[in-house]
Formats: structure tokens, C-alpha cells, sequence
């Protein structure tokens, strides 16, 4: 993740689960959403909303897939979505130092 990127901030991903969601998907190349889910100690539905809203802004990307006979989703920042959020975390910065 470049450290170097314009600052912009985005209020879909300043949201503060939009932006914890972010967070966790910026260092994996995937995170299943039962981990996700686990991590930010939300319920599947309050998830499900936030997540839609990222994907449908092209932020996330989603595959479904089956493993041992059970369905399962994995998640992924997409490159857009990996440069809106590195770009807010810049503008934050920004915010922050009193540029």
C-alpha cells in the first residue's frame, strides 16, 4: 500500500465501520466474512448493509464460494477501493497535522 497517495477524503469509507472494514481488508489479499464479522463484533446483517455500500461504490469485491460442502464469502479491497481508502487515510493525516 503506497504511503504516498493524493489526499482525498471519502465519506462513504469515513463512515466508522466502513473505515474499520477497510482497515482489516488493506493488509490481507482476502478475509472470509465470518473472520471479518468476528473481528469488528458485528452482527451479520449490520455487515451485510456495509458491505453492500462498499460494493456497490466498487471498494470491495466479493466471491462466494464452497468449501467442504458449506458455503462460504471472502472479501478483497478492490485497487479502487484500496486508493479511496489509502487517499482518505492521507486526508486524515492532513486533518490531523494542520496542513
Amino acid at each position: 500500500m503506497s504511503k504516498h497517495a493524493e489526499p482525498r477524503f471519502d465519506d462513504l469509507i469515513h463512515a466508522p465501520l466502513r473505515l474499520r472494514i477497510c482497515a482489516s481488508l488493506a493488509p490481507v489479499q482476502w478475509a472470509e466474512f465470518a473472520h471479518l464479522k468476528e473481528n469488528l463484533n458485528v452482527a451479520d446483517s449490520v455487515l451485510s448493509k456495509h458491505l453492500k455500500q462498499l460494493t456497490d461504490a466498487g471498494y470491495v469485491e466479493v466471491e462466494r464460494f464452497a468449501k467442504l460442502g458449506r458455503s462460504h464469502v471472502r472479501l478483497c479491497l478492490s485497487k479502487e477501493g484500496r486508493r479511496a481508502y489509502v487517499g482518505h487515510l492521507a486526508a486524515l493525516r492532513k486533518i490531523t497535522e494542520g496542513e
